[in-house]
């Protein structure tokens, strides 16, 4: 096999490395910034250029060597190369060609182009490693310009209230999504500090993003009423928070199309909007890439495996420690306000 599950992670044994392991490893090739994919102690990191910068902001001086998106390197016996995913930015899918057989780690993806990702490539294998954190067809995302409708219409009520609008999403990737999807004529922005450090790094590489205020300890919280504030998760109903006064919160997760939830968030509003591929976009990618293999890891497995076995894939499960997107703070947890 090109590739292997081990309890270290998937390993190469023809180039002995791992992709995204979870444990210390010698040579580790990362997909992209997220925790549960990009874990500090190894010898030796690979990852795309555009990733580096918030992998160094999140893991700190590592040793860390960049490769741009198709450029093709030579890793013992294996052939290795790097491939839009569309999830955040300088996300990637990694292509590993040992003796003609092609497999593809396709790490998180999303098909949708959201505008500061990269867009998502298919890239064609043999065999095919797929997320599926969205695995039922019950998840359908809407198209981007009715969420920034739906988004802004919510704000701007909270606004013409006097209330300010708390919107809970992940600091790397959904944050700067949803900031690209507002409308800064309604009343200012303002972030968290976990956002705001990102934006900084997402911002130094040429990224636009609107206009933000980072609130501190010395900011007059109920001088702007009518404000946006974007925060992790944790921030809702915290102390944090209640500074504020009168507000309204919203989250922004794929999780919100589930009945139900959004009153376990303890949320006003629900926005369904994910950097993860929802059930037609799993479905395509596989076909896309060609493979006869797939290998199906994180979210609803057993339900995507079946359904891929169905339409006559050689389908299978893999056990990792990757945990997609959640309802609390995973990808976040080394941040602090």
């Amino acid at each position: 096999m090109v590739l292997t599950f081990t309890d270290r992670g998937i390993y190469c044994p023809a180039g002995d490395f791992y992709i995204d392991p979870w444990r210390p490893v010698e040579r580790a090739l990362i997909t992209h910034g997220h925790a549960d994919h990009a874990r500090a102690g190894h010898q030796a990191y690979l990852a795309t250029k555009s990733a580096a910068p918030v992998l160094r902001h999140r893991l700190g001086d590592i040793p860390l060597k960049t490769i741009t998106y198709g450029e093709t390197r030579q890793i013992g016996g294996a052939t290795v190369s790097f491939h839009p995913a569309g999830h955040v930015p300088g996300s990637a899918q990694i292509r590993v060609e040992v003796a003609g057989e092609v497999w593809v780690a396709s790490g998180d993806y999303k098909t949708i182009d959201d505008g500061l990702s990269e867009p998502f490539e298919p890239v064609r294998c043999h065999t095919f490693i797929t997320e599926s954190t969205f695995g039922l067809p019950i998840y359908s995302w809407p198209d981007q310009a009715s969420l920034a409708q739906e988004i802004n219409a919510w704000w701007a009520e909270n606004a013409a209230a006097g209330r300010a609008s708390f919107l809970g999403c992940y600091s790397l990737g959904k944050a700067q999504r949803v900031l690209r999807l507002l409308d800064p004529a309604i009343a200012p922005i303002l972030t968290h500090g976990a956002i705001e450090a990102t934006n900084q790094v997402i911002r130094a590489q040429g990224l636009s993003l609107p206009e933000t205020t980072h609130v501190t300890p010395d900011l007059d919280a109920k001088a702007s009423p009518g404000a946006m504030v974007i925060a992790p998760p944790s921030a809702l109903g915290s102390a944090w928070m209640r500074r504020f006064g009168a507000a309204s919160t919203g989250f922004a997760s794929g999780w919100m199309r589930l009945r139900g939830v959004r009153r376990r968030r303890a949320a006003d509003r629900g926005f369904v909007i994910s950097d993860h591929a929802d059930w037609n976009g799993l479905n395509a990618a596989v076909e896309a890439t060609g493979a006869e293999r797939v290998f199906v890891t994180h979210g609803y497995t057993a339900q995507f495996s079946r359904w891929l076995t169905e339409q006559g894939y050689d389908a299978g499960i893999v056990e990792t420690d990757y945990g997609g997107e959640t309802l609390d703070d995973t990808q976040d947890a080394e941040v602090t306000e």
